[in-house]
């Protein structure tokens, strides 16, 4: 027998559960009968499964009421002790069921049309925060990963920080988590092994666009997270050595994020690329940030050229650009690669160090494949 979609939105029992159901069946028998709703399981998906295991009858009954996916999350909730992040994970699924939208689930005439984020966190009882993280790891983790979540093996929150790693390594997160590692640990590793394997382009560009994975001097108390939890940093003489140089034009330009605390060293970075600071615009993200001696709510992008290399549009824009920052670490607003292209008309343009593909863009880094338009 098929299991009803709205089913789909919990996952099933692990490899803990699981067993022990299997046992109290067996020796108690199907003490609660399996719940049918339009000729398919509504609830009961580990006990059916367990009865054609044992190959014990399976007792079921109609479901009657005017709600099943309340009915759904009811009795979930009830019979089983899903942490926060499993929760996340089951909103955000509910969030998403759209009426006759493609989703992990099948159409169904008694989808409900609309179920928007902030119901779905109010009826997981989750914070938003966590809806965002489960939304990203359903978005771009792999099988495993997800698994790993709806298991309770891995924090949502850590497991959003593991779908920046390649395919491969998210998996070899997972391997190691089940093999007894600690989560955290288990990250640590995988991000110092998912290195940018890809070659440096080797054409000439006019535009680079380059924010640096910077690694911070400081340490942390384990109750906060910093770049290394979410990404392999660079030390400043490994991100001087790399050939950026040899990849700029006679004349060109370099637009290059940095954060206050290493502002003073970032200047280096800029001199062994072959360029001479010239301007800023600064990011105001709202939201603050914590840091040692104020509360950061900026972020700084440095202008330098190399040669001649003057705006097309002469139109000045303001150096202060406010835009809220997102829950992704170190996330930058598209917002400052319009305000590049609106600046710079003409030329080839690369961003290093890119999470994604941009259209008239060459982009090189460890979270997109190395496109060369």
């Amino acid at each position: 027998m098929e299991f009803h979609e709205l089913s789909a939105i919990f996952p099933m029992m692990n490899n803990e559960e699981y067993p022990r159901l299997l046992e109290d069946i067996k020796d108690n028998g199907l003490v609660e009968p399996i719940v049918i709703y339009e000729g398919k399981v509504l609830d009961g998906r580990n006990r059916y499964k367990a009865c054609r295991e044992l190959g014990i009858e399976v007792e079921s009954q109609d479901y009657t009421g005017d709600d099943p996916l309340k009915y759904v999350i009811s009795k979930n909730l009830t019979r089983r002790h899903l942490n926060e992040s499993q929760r996340s994970m089951v909103a955000a699924r509910l969030a998403n069921m759209r009426q006759g939208e493609r989703t992990d689930l099948e159409p169904s005439a008694n989808l409900p049309n609309v179920i928007s984020q902030s119901e779905a966190a109010e009826t997981l009882n989750i914070g938003d925060r966590s809806l965002r993280y489960a939304n990203q790891v359903i978005e771009s983790g792999t099988p495993e990963l997800i698994k790993a979540v709806d298991d309770g093996k891995v924090a949502v929150s850590l497991a959003a920080q593991a779908t920046r790693l390649s395919d491969d390594k998210q998996v070899e997160f997972v391997e190691e988590v089940e093999k007894g590692i600690r989560p955290r640990d288990a990250m640590k590793k995988a991000k110092k092994a998912d290195t940018i394997e890809q070659p440096v382009p080797t054409d000439k560009y006019r535009v680079i666009y380059a924010d640096p994975p910077w690694k911070y001097s400081d340490e942390r108390d384990g109750n906060t997270t910093g770049a290394e939890d979410h990404y392999r940093t660079m030390t400043i003489d490994e991100i001087c050595a790399l050939p950026i140089k040899e990849m700029a034009d006679d004349n060109a330009v370099l637009f290059l994020w940095v954060t206050s605390p290493l502002l003073e060293e970032c200047f280096a970075v800029v001199r062994e690329w072959g360029f001479k600071y010239k301007s800023s615009f600064v990011w105001d993200k709202v939201k603050h940030n914590m840091g040692h001696y104020n509360s950061v709510r900026h972020e700084l992008l440095l202008i330098a050229t190399r040669g001649s290399c003057l705006p097309d549009n002469r139109k000045l824009l303001d150096s202060v650009q406010v835009v809220e920052r997102s829950n992704i670490h170190s996330e930058k607003p598209e917002l400052f690669r319009e305000i590049i292209d609106e600046l710079y008309l003409y030329g080839k343009r690369i961003e290093l160090f890119a999470r994604k593909s941009a259209e008239g863009w060459n982009v090189w880094g460890n979270e997109v494949s190395m496109i060369i338009q």
